[in-house]
C-alpha cells in the first residue's frame, strides 16, 4: 500500500450499473476535467477494469496521485476486492478492484461502495457545518474536535442501497457488508424474491424494479419502469398508488426503526425512486416518524445535499482516508 499526499489531483470514479463518471479533483476539492463513458457491465469484469482505466486516463494530469473508486456491489476497502454484487456487472463479485485497476494505470488505488462514498461526503459536510451532535473526527480518523454525527444515509433506485456513520465514523464491518439496508427483512415484502437470493428482503418491494413488480402483480398491467408507474399513479390509478405508497413505506419503517437502534440525528434518502415525487417522500416520511421513540420525534428525512459532483468527490475523497492498492509488481501499467 502507498502511502497519501494530501497536495495533489486525484481521480475519482464513480462506477455504476450503466455509466463511469471520472473527474480530475484538486487539492482544493475542485473539479478539474470530467469524462464520462457507457460502463460495459454484459461484458465482463475484465472489460469493466478497462473501462475504469479509460476513464481515469482520459482526465489524468501529471502529478495526479492516485485514484479513488465508488463502485456498485459490496466492496472491501482493506482487500481492495468486490466481495458480493448482483448481476448488474456480470462476473462482478470476486473481483480485485483496486489491483485490477492500479496495475492497469501505474496509480494507486482507494476502492468503497458508491453509496457509502456519497455518504462519507454527507458526512464530511456534516462534521465541517457543525451541525451534529458532541465532538469527534470525520470518516473515522480517531481526532477529538468538531462534531461526530451519527448518520444513516439511503439509496433507492434499481436497489437499495445504503450507509451506515456512527458517531463520526464511516462503517464498513465484515468484507464491506455495513450498510446494504436493502437486505433488512421487510414484512411488505414477504415470500418476494431479491436481488441476492434469500426472500423478503426491503430491495424486492420498495427497489424501483419492485414497486414496477408489485404494481403489475395487483392491477395485471404491465409496466416498464417506474416512471410509468408514477405516471399512472398521478392519472388516478389506485394500484399505481398503492405500489409507490407501500414501497415507500417499507424504506420508512426500516430506516425509523434503524434510526431508533442507532440513536441517529441525520437521515438522508436519496437514489432515483424519491424523485418520482410528494407522494412517495410524503409516504416515506410519515412511515419514518410513526416509528420513532420520543427523544427522536423531531428527526425527518432529508434529500441529499452534495449537489451533481458528490459521486466523484465521493470517490476522490477515497484517496485520503481509506489505504490505497499499489499496482501488482508483475504487472505492466497501460
Amino acid at each position: 500500500m502507498t502511502t497519501q499526499q494530501p497536495d495533489a489531483s486525484v481521480i475519482g470514479l464513480d462506477l455504476g450499473g450503466t455509466k463511469i463518471a471520472a473527474a480530475l479533483v484538486g487539492a482544493d476539492g475542485a473539479v478539474l476535467d470530467r469524462h464520462s463513458l457507457p460502463t460495459p457491465a454484459t461484458e465482463g469484469a475484465e472489460a469493466v477494469l478497462d473501462a475504469l482505466a479509460e476513464a481515469a486516463r482520459a482526465v489524468r494530469a501529471p502529478g495526479t496521485r492516485a485514484i479513488g473508486v465508488a463502485a456498485a456491489g459490496v466492496i472491501d476497502p482493506a482487500t481492495g476486492t468486490v466481495t458480493s454484487a448482483t448481476d448488474t456487472i456480470r462476473g462482478w463479485a470476486g473481483t480485485a478492484l483496486a489491483t485490477g485497476l492500479a496495475t492497469r494505470t501505474g496509480l494507486p488505488v482507494a476502492c468503497d461502495n458508491d453509496v457509502r462514498a456519497a455518504a462519507a461526503t454527507e458526512l464530511a459536510a456534516l462534521q465541517k457545518g457543525g451541525t451534529g451532535r458532541g465532538n469527534g473526527a470525520a470518516h473515522g480518523d480517531g481526532g477529538t474536535d468538531g462534531p461526530r454525527p451519527t448518520l444513516i444515509y439511503a439509496a433507492v433506485g434499481t436497489g437499495v442501497g445504503g450507509a451506515v456513520a456512527a458517531e463520526g465514523r464511516m462503517l464498513h464491518g465484515a468484507a464491506g457488508i455495513a450498510g446494504h439496508l436493502g437486505h433488512l427483512p421487510s414484512p411488505e415484502a414477504e415470500g418476494l424474491p431479491c436481488t441476492c437470493g434469500a426472500t423478503g428482503h426491503l430491495e424486492a418491494i420498495a427497489a424501483g424494479p419492485g414497486i414496477t413488480a408489485h404494481y403489475t402483480r395487483m392491477s395485471g398491467v404491465p409496466a416498464d419502469r417506474l416512471e410509468t408507474v408514477a405516471a399512472r399513479a398521478a392519472q388516478g390509478d389506485p394500484h399505481a398508488t398503492a405500489a409507490i405508497v407501500l414501497g415507500a413505506e417499507a424504506v420508512g419503517r426500516a430506516l425509523g426503526g434503524l434510526a431508533n437502534t442507532l440513536g441517529a440525528d441525520h437521515v438522508v434518502v436519496g437514489g432515483g425512486v424519491p424523485r418520482i415525487g410528494a407522494l412517495y417522500t410524503d409516504a416515506l416520511s410519515a412511515a419514518f416518524a410513526a416509528e420513532l421513540m420520543p427523544p427522536l420525534r423531531g428527526l425527518r428525512p432529508a434529500p441529499p445535499g452534495g449537489g451533481s459532483d458528490a459521486a466523484v468527490h465521493g470517490a476522490a475523497a477515497l484517496t485520503r482516508t481509506l489505504p490505497l492498492h499499489s499496482p501488482r509488481a508483475t504487472g505492466v501499467p497501460r
